[in-house]
């Protein structure tokens, strides 16, 4: 008698998934190893079912893809998963990954379909492509000021050797540039810190120019965003405070009272 599966959880990776297929009183029906496209195509064969991903890389894409193959996809947060995940001794010995799906994400996909299953699991929402899309700005954004900074803090630890020192934070730069500029003070020093002018300080706006061309995009969709619009008429929330909250927060109608949003965070 074939079983009805009414679970489907879903291990992600970049190109091969593990699924664990599971009836509504858990007991197991299937465990397959798929590609990407193999994925794609066995869900459209399967039959209605809840289809539950860990909330990392790609799980919204799926998330929003699924639906439309007429499944109930649902994502689960990482750390709420973690009681659920077997030990490395409970799934078995190791195999070869690409023949033989490894233990862990056997025991990974197992975990997902069990707590997706119970009936009082919290689910993550799902974000839109225009929410991932804000989401990359801030990202972008952080990871062209971590470069800048490594290289402002640079600048600062080397040029105290050859007698010039400027303070903390940007505003500094130009001190530290006019500096080695300076014909005095440059007569006595050796080429290659005499060369840094050109170098570490042009590097430096040209990451500063690529930051503040982000900045104003989260500017502009400050103002386009309904509930970014919203949330900079309440004091002491900005642009880019509001964008954040526009972009990685969950729908506010998911919090029954104030402090779960805080709590949440």
């Amino acid at each position: 008698m074939k079983k009805d599966v009414s679970v489907i959880g879903v291990d992600l990776a970049k190109q091969v998934f593990q699924l664990h297929g599971a009836t509504g009183t858990g007991e197991v029906v299937f465990r397959k190893y798929l590609s990407r496209r193999q994925f794609e195509e066995f869900m459209k064969a399967q039959p209605r079912c809840r289809v539950a991903m860990e909330a990392c890389g790609t799980a919204h894409h799926w998330a929003r893809l699924l639906p439309a193959l007429g499944h109930d996809a649902c994502l689960i947060s990482p750390k709420v998963l973690k009681p659920f995940a077997k030990t490395q001794s409970e799934a078995g010995s190791g195999t070869v990954r690409g023949t033989v799906p490894p233990p862990s994400d056997m025991a990974d996909a197992e975990a997902i379909a069990e707590a997706a299953s119970r009936p009082t699991m919290r689910f993550a929402e799902i974000k839109t492509p225009e929410q991932q899309g804000l989401g990359m700005i801030f990202k972008l954004r952080d990871m062209l000021a971590g470069p800048r900074t490594q290289m402002i803090n640079s600048l600062r630890g080397h040029l105290p050797e050859f007698g010039i020192v400027a303070g903390k934070g940007r505003e500094n730069i130009a001190k530290l540039r006019r500096a080695l500029e300076a014909e005095d003070a440059s007569e006595g020093l050796p080429a290659p810190v005499r060369a840094m002018p050109q170098l570490c300080p042009g590097q430096i706006d040209g990451l500063s120019k690529r930051i503040s061309d982000l900045d104003a995009q989260i500017q502009a969709a400050s103002r386009r965003t309904p509930l970014s619009a919203r949330l900079r008429k309440m004091p002491g929330i900005g642009p880019v405070t509001a964008m954040a909250i526009a972009a990685f927060a969950p729908p506010m109608d998911a919090f029954g009272r104030g402090r779960d949003f805080p709590a949440s965070c």
